[in-house]
């Protein structure tokens, strides 16, 4: 599953929650087609603030929320979406709830342009980790990389990345894994296995092996990156871009390399190209010094400069799932729902 929809069905499992699926027709537990359910209380709507609209006729006693995703600013797609219901919110309470305190800055701003609704207010709850993730004997592989994300989130430029460090440490290699949603033609790259989707125990099992996960992403920001929280937990470090939330998530600045403005200009110009010619690319990247950061950063862990990590106390399930208690008002429940999940899509 994609790092949102284990979210959506840890939270909601936790919490007793009946979760609606608009195009799910056959009911399984909780999880039922988008139907009326009797004594609701709660209705966390995710993502579409477009259904606020249809959440407040299906639910009229019900308290909403808004669990943003997605980055949010104003005049974004998310950001006009939500500023298009800024009548109904001036007579509806609702409250939205977001993954990081970075995506909220952004939603902030969108509410505080939106007349009349100065009453809204949005939370930060993390994404939960499972609090069983620690550090355990597991042998580190020095030659061993894993890109474990959609290929929408810099998997080209990535991919760009690693012909260039195995240029300098060619016994380097990179397992690719990719939660499905969305899909890149495999080209062969020397070097890469392509996994395709994993159950997550598999994808821990990958990582904890690893010498660090890679994720050279500055093309659609992480508002969580639940890989980065998971990785890190596990004892293995992150090599990323001070971009997104990630920053606030890792907040380890060995972790962390500034988005250069070549490497944008790199992006740009090949990601005209078709992913077969990005080898010749890569090729010219080298040359103008734009991997030279990864390199050295990867060469310096293989020599024993890798970070140690372990699992962060704000992303444990036990503490987010309090802070969702908190927030609903609502005493630890597992046999009863608590709150609706209006969501779309998801499988």
């Amino acid at each position: 599953m994609a790092g949102t929809e284990l979210t959506v069905s840890r939270v909601a499992d936790a919490l007793g929650a009946w979760v609606m699926q608009r195009y799910r027709s056959v009911p399984e537990g909780r999880y039922v087609p988008a139907s009326a359910v009797e004594g609701v209380e709660h209705v966390v709507l995710l993502r579409d603030a477009r259904c606020l609209p249809e959440m407040r006729d299906r639910f009229p006693k019900a308290r909403l929320y808004l669990w943003l995703h997605d980055r949010i600013l104003p005049g974004s797609k998310n950001g006009r979406r939500l500023a298009a219901q800024a009548s109904l919110l001036r007579r509806q309470p609702l409250t939205v709830i977001c993954v990081s305190d970075w995506q909220r800055t952004g939603a902030q701003a969108v509410l505080q342009r939106m007349r009349g609704c100065g009453h809204v207010r949005a939370h930060t709850i993390y994404n939960p980790i499972e609090d069983s993730l620690t550090p355990n004997d597991t042998a580190v592989d020095p030659t061993k990389l894993v890109f474990f994300s959609s290929p929408n989130k810099g998997l080209p430029y990535t991919l760009d990345a690693f012909r260039a460090l195995r240029q300098c440490m060619p016994d380097l290699h990179l397992q690719v894994g990719n939660p499905g949603y969305k899909d890149l033609p495999r080209v062969h790259v020397e070097g890469v296995e392509w996994l395709g989707a994993l159950p997550t125990a598999a994808i821990q099992a990958e990582v904890r092996t690893a010498l660090c996960v890679v994720h050279f992403n500055f093309v659609l920001a992480e508002t969580f990156g639940l890989v980065f929280a998971e990785a890190n937990a596990v004892g293995t470090p992150v090599l990323t871009h001070d971009y997104g939330a990630a920053r606030e998530v890792i907040s380890d600045s060995r972790q962390l390399l500034p988005v250069c403005l070549s490497q944008q200009a790199y992006e740009r110009t090949a990601r005209m190209l078709p992913l077969n010619w990005r080898r010749a690319s890569t090729r010219y990247g080298m040359r103008l010094g734009i991997f030279d950061p990864y390199i050295e950063r990867i060469r310096a862990w293989r020599e024993g400069e890798r970070p140690t990590t372990g699992p962060d106390a704000r992303f444990r399930f036990s503490a987010v799932m309090q802070r969702w208690r908190t927030l609903l008002g609502s005493a630890p429940q597992a046999s009863s729902p608590a709150c609706t999940v209006g969501a779309r899509p998801m499988t």
